[in-house]
């Protein structure tokens, strides 16, 4: 099969078609609300100057990794629904692979990279400044960026160069490993790089895991390192339980699920991940941060005024 001339089939809305109306409806509210409270997050922070600090640009980050992750399944996904198709070009599909899966494990990068930071502001707060520069924040801010473009980017010319049988996938979207299993051809360097990026990322969840014993350690050791680990820790621990059981749930879905489930399950567990998180993330960081949820209040309390003062 000619690879530049395939399209692919998307099986996952084939069981949508009595309620795709109502689904639009849902998603398109859900996209708007990821939107909605990324960018305001991202707004509050670039506006505030007292709130460019490492803590907070690590933050921004993050949000910007939710909205591109988003941005490569929801646009396409709402126009499968509303003209009713379901088909995606094969290049096409590997970019929104590549897009979904890079922001995904962007996140996980981010984390342990704000993971570092918590580390080195509890338990060593007298050198912080000394450590957390302008220079290696920028490195810091860039890191999560670059390792998984290089990662994704050569998954996915390795995908680029098989010979396809196939052009039928069980998913709302696509992934590198749904096309890979499409493959006539040996799938074994596949397997090598995808195990690769497994092993590399679960290098971060250890490192995050060592970081947190250290914090726990340092912050019962002072009320104040202990209220300052509740402050900012806590909101991090969630987004990582948070995006780790998302991926952990679609990984081994794509490796090891079983295609007795019922289709709307195996929606459900293929977008998650691009649905809780990157609403969550900004909510909790949003509530749980006192500077940031003060500088929220300020601007609705600001922008209230000036709308009485107009009428």
């Amino acid at each position: 099969m000619d690879n530049t001339s395939t399209v692919f089939t998307l099986s996952g809305l084939d069981m949508t078609i009595d309620y795709r109306t109502t689904l639009f409806s849902l998603t398109l509210m859900c996209y708007c609300v990821i939107i909605m409270v990324n960018v305001a997050l991202i707004l509050t922070i670039v506006l505030d100057e007292n709130l460019h600090e490492p803590m907070y640009m690590f933050l921004c980050n993050l949000c910007i990794s939710g909205l591109f992750g988003t941005s490569g399944f929801y646009p396409k996904f709402l126009l499968d629904l509303l003209y009713h198709t379901n088909v995606i070009s094969y290049a096409g599909c590997l970019i929104q692979a590549f897009v979904i899966y890079s922001s995904a494990c962007s996140d996980f990068s981010i984390l342990a990279v704000m993971a570092y930071d918590r580390y080195v502001a509890i338990c060593r707060p007298l050198q912080y400044h000394s450590v957390m520069t302008k220079q290696w924040v920028t490195q810091l801010v860039s890191y999560p960026w670059l390792s998984t473009c290089c990662l994704f980017t050569a998954a996915c010319t390795l995908t680029s160069t098989m010979r396809l049988c196939g052009s039928h996938i069980d998913r709302l979207y696509c992934d590198n490993w749904s096309i890979v299993k499409l493959s006539c051809t040996s799938t074994i360097p596949n397997n090598i790089i995808g195990y690769i990026i497994l092993v590399f990322y679960f290098g971060h969840f250890i490192f995050i895991v060592c970081s947190y014993v250290y914090l726990i350690r340092s912050s019962v050791k002072s009320i104040e390192s202990k209220a300052k680990f509740m402050q900012t820790c806590m909101p991090h621990f969630l987004s990582l339980f948070n995006v780790t059981v998302a991926l952990l749930f679609d990984v081994l879905y794509i490796r090891y699920g079983s295609r007795d489930l019922p289709q709307s399950l195996q929606n459900f567990l293929a977008i998650e991940f691009l649905v809780v998180p990157p609403i969550l993330n900004p909510l909790i960081y949003g509530l749980k941060l006192t500077r940031v949820q003060n500088r929220i209040l300020r601007l609705c309390t600001k922008g209230e005024k000036n709308l009485m003062s107009l009428m």
